[in-house]
């Protein structure tokens, strides 16, 4: 097939998306598909677009490994003059309408957020990934919290901020995060008033709106769900601090187990809240769920990532791994559930 690997883009998840669209860029090439790797917002500026699926070239030779830090993106932005008008870059919208699959590889803003879902689905473009309604739902972790918490998932206690109001006081420690932000960029644990006032000002850098929540103490894991079924559970434990944006994307700075060491009865019981969330959120074809459990093994789900990183350090791939499927075979597995089910509708929570 004829596939765009769509990553870079101008959210503070850049770096992670040009990670992960590599990876699958050179998965799908393995698989023998015409892949390119494109940058949703610098496109392709070249004049030989009706022959880029043949041209013999490495996309994704100037890609390098996420940093310790999320990038620059103004210096990004500087990059077009025309960036204000039209957030696709030159070419991109006919290049996309060309291929026969667009494998996204976006996270963060204008990735999982709806935008390009929708246009794509106006244009008759094909993409993987879950759609332009749920990418919305999830992207807002206020309304994702509501959702969860009134079809009786557990979800942490907490509050939402929006910038000007009035700072609430609200019990420590506390964790803040940016409303609509993604791979612990704009999170921080506040464990007194200092903290909690500097937590949201680093929240609001990157978010109008804040979500302020008890900070459970415990265990972490998160559970990849592909076509409604839960993958094998992994466990995450930062070796310092919490799963921030270093931990996440820095080999050797998290411990991850997979499947977790876990009865088989806590297993069971994450891996259906999972799959609950899942239709819940009215999520399509894959996404992951991350959880915390407290010193009592009580279980919170803390989100939905409805496009999961595929970075050399992520996690849905190494949850793939143990159920024996292979990087290659995930990637395939993606698009065969995006062109079969049409982005894989998810059956309706109350259907069951």
């Amino acid at each position: 097939m004829k596939v765009v690997v769509l990553a870079g883009g101008i959210s503070t998840e850049r770096d992670v998306s040009l990670s992960s669209g590599r990876m699958i860029y050179e998965a799908l090439k393995r698989n023998g598909h015409q892949a390119i790797l494109l940058d949703v917002y610098l496109g392709y500026e070249k004049d030989d677009v009706d022959e880029i699926f043949h041209k013999e070239e490495d996309w994704a030779k100037e890609i390098g490994a996420v940093g310790e830090e999320n990038p620059d993106i103004e210096a990004i932005k500087a990059l077009r003059i025309d960036g204000e008008k039209n957030f696709f870059g030159p070419n991109v919208i006919a290049i996309c309408q060309a291929a026969d699959m667009v494998f996204m590889a976006l996270h963060g803003q204008n990735g999982e957020n709806g935008k390009i879902q929708a246009c794509f689905d106006l244009m008759g473009i094909r993409y993987t990934g879950t759609d332009y309604v749920s990418s919305a739902l999830c992207m807002d972790k206020g309304l994702t919290k509501e959702l969860l918490d009134y079809h009786g998932v557990p979800i942490p206690r907490g509050i939402s901020l929006k910038k000007g109001e009035d700072m609430r006081s609200v019990p420590f420690p506390c964790i803040v995060k940016s409303c609509n932000g993604g791979s612990s960029v704009g999170v921080c644990i506040a464990n007194n008033e200092t903290e909690y006032v500097a937590a949201l000002e680093e929240g609001f850098r990157y978010d109008d709106e804040v979500i302020v929540e008890q900070y459970i103490i415990g265990r972490e894991f998160s559970v990849g769900v592909i076509d409604g079924k839960a993958l094998p559970v992994i466990e995450i434990a930062p070796l310092q601090g919490f799963y921030d944006y270093k931990n996440k994307y820095q080999a050797g700075s998290t411990i991850e187990t997979c499947p977790a060491l876990l009865s088989v009865k806590k297993t069971e019981e994450m891996q259906r809240m999972a799959e609950d969330a899942f239709r819940i959120l009215r999520l399509k074809n894959y996404a992951r769920m991350d959880f915390m459990m407290n010193e009592k093994e009580e279980l919170f789900c803390l989100e939905a990532n409805t496009l999961p990183g595929m970075t050399p350090t992520s996690l849905l791939p190494q949850e793939a791994q143990a159920e024996g499927i292979s990087f290659e075979q995930l990637c395939e597995k993606i698009m065969e559930n995006a062109l079969g089910h049409g982005n894989c509708e998810a059956k309706s929570f109350k259907g069951e």
